[in-house]
Parts: structure tokens; sequence; C-alpha cells
């Protein structure tokens, strides 16, 4: 039923989830179906409350002899536009709510390949990696302003932090919005299924900078995304020399060398 109202909708062209941007993560489709019922039900209802409103200025305009009648109500129309509203409600809830416990319940979060730290501040994004080590606050941690690089199809676990006001970071193409609250760490995934730049724009209005918050998104294939970790963080060059330790010593710690220079000096005596 869901998809020949779907079908219905594009062949007459009034879907209005045509004017969202695509849908660049592995949860995004599941949004936009809920998107899609609550598009729908609202849809029939204002139909559904057009056509009475119309019916009923037509039914009891205005006539030559006809009196207002005072009405104290009636209780089963109360009844009806409280419970079944109720219960469109509560089966919204209970159909999205598989789809929002993956995307809000740490819990339900799988596990990620990537971690990243996200700070937001008055007005600029924070974008730290853990470094070879996989722990934050190391010596190997990098942070980049404004830009994060991700590789597609793998699972990105991130930690959103505040440094001052409330916050929002918002990838749409991810269908990903989660607000950010100061001294409070707020876990979030995605896993983005295409390579490309997504914006990151706050959708929380932080200050007189707000408008210019951006930062972006980096989605890159596996290989550019290996490239750029070792960009980053460059292997150790392997020298070839061995550092000499004490059990490299002759016994009595004596070095050979001192030995023979030793018997030298006593020769030429």
């Amino acid at each position: 039923m869901l998809e020949q109202l779907i079908e219905l909708m594009n062949r007459l062209n009034v879907n209005m989830l045509n004017w969202l941007p695509e849908a660049a993560s592995t949860y995004a489709p599941a949004i936009d179906e809920v998107f899609y019922i609550i598009y729908i039900i609202t849809g029939l209802a204002f139909l559904l409350v057009t056509v009475v409103m119309f019916w009923c200025l037509l039914r009891f305009k205005a006539r030559p002899g006809r009196r207002a009648r005072y009405s104290h109500g009636n209780v089963a129309l109360e009844l009806i536009w409280t419970i079944v509203p109720t219960i469109v409600f509560l089966g919204i809830f209970f159909y999205s709510q598989s789809t929002w416990s993956i995307i809000k319940y740490p819990s339900e979060f799988p596990e990620s390949s990537v971690q990243v730290r996200v700070v937001a501040k008055q007005f600029a994004w924070e974008f730290h990696y853990p470094g070879p080590d996989g722990e934050f606050d190391t010596e190997d941690d990098k942070m980049f302003d404004g830009d994060m690089v991700v590789p597609v199809n793998q699972v990105v676990g991130l930690t959103l932090r505040g440094s001052d006001v409330i916050h929002s970071f918002f990838v749409p193409e991810f269908r990903l919005k989660q607000d950010i609250l100061p001294r409070r760490d707020i876990p979030a995934w995605f896993n983005a299924t295409k390579t490309g730049r997504f914006e990151t724009p706050c959708a929380e209005l932080c200050g007189p900078g707000h408008s210019g918050m951006k930062g972006w998104v980096n989605v890159y294939s596996d290989a550019e995304y290996q490239a750029w970790v070792a960009e980053q963080w460059p292997a150790p060059v392997d020298t070839g020399v061995e550092e000499m330790g004490q059990e490299d010593m002759p016994q009595g710690g004596v070095d050979p060398m001192d030995q023979e220079d030793s018997g030298q000096a006593d020769t030429a005596q």
C-alpha cells in the first residue's frame, strides 16, 4: 500500500521528498520512509479537513429565514478526534522505533572502524582523531579545523562535545542531526554509502556568527582514506641500525675496542 501511494505521488509530481538532498548513509532510506508515512498521513488529513470545511461552508451558509443554533458540543465527535490522532501517533511511534533506536541509542550502535571527536565552538568545527594508538588525548592525536575525512562504507563513531553554547551537528545527506551540549560527550554514528564532500552546517542558533559556522565531511574510497592516514601519521623509518644494549657488552662491562687500545698502549711502553 505504501509503495503504491509513493508511486502515485511520483506520477502526480507531488512528492515533496524529492526536494530532499540525496540519501548518502545506511540509515537515510529508513528515515525517509518514516517521512513518507508522516507525509501521507498529514496529506490525507489536510484533504479531509479541507473537504469538510468547504462542505460546511456550503451546507450551513446563511439563508433567509435560517437562524443559528447554539451547540454545547458532541461527545462522539470529541472522542473520535481524540482517539484517532492518538492511535495514529502511537502507530508512528511503534513503526519508527526500530529506526530511531539504532540511530539514537548507544547500546544499539554498530561497532565503529573509525573514531572522531567533534568539538563545536563559536563559530567553527574541530575534528579530532586519536591516531594509530586508537586513544584520545595522547601525543599522536591530530586536530583538523573544519574538515573531517572518513572512509566510505565503514561505520564512523562520533563523540560530540560542545565548548561554549548549544550547537547542532547536521549532515543533511546522511539524515544525521544531533544537538551538542556544553560539558557533555554525546555519541553518534554514521556509515556513508557515497564518496564526496558533504557540508555540515550548525543547525542550532548559537550566536551572531551562526550562519558562517559550517564544516565538511570528506568521504574517501578505502584506498584514498588509507593514503590520507599514511600521510598524516607516517610510519617510522627503519634505518637497520640497532642500539647496543647492556646485553651486547662483554662480561665486566668493558668494550673490546677499549681492550685493544689498552693493549697497544702497554706494548708501546
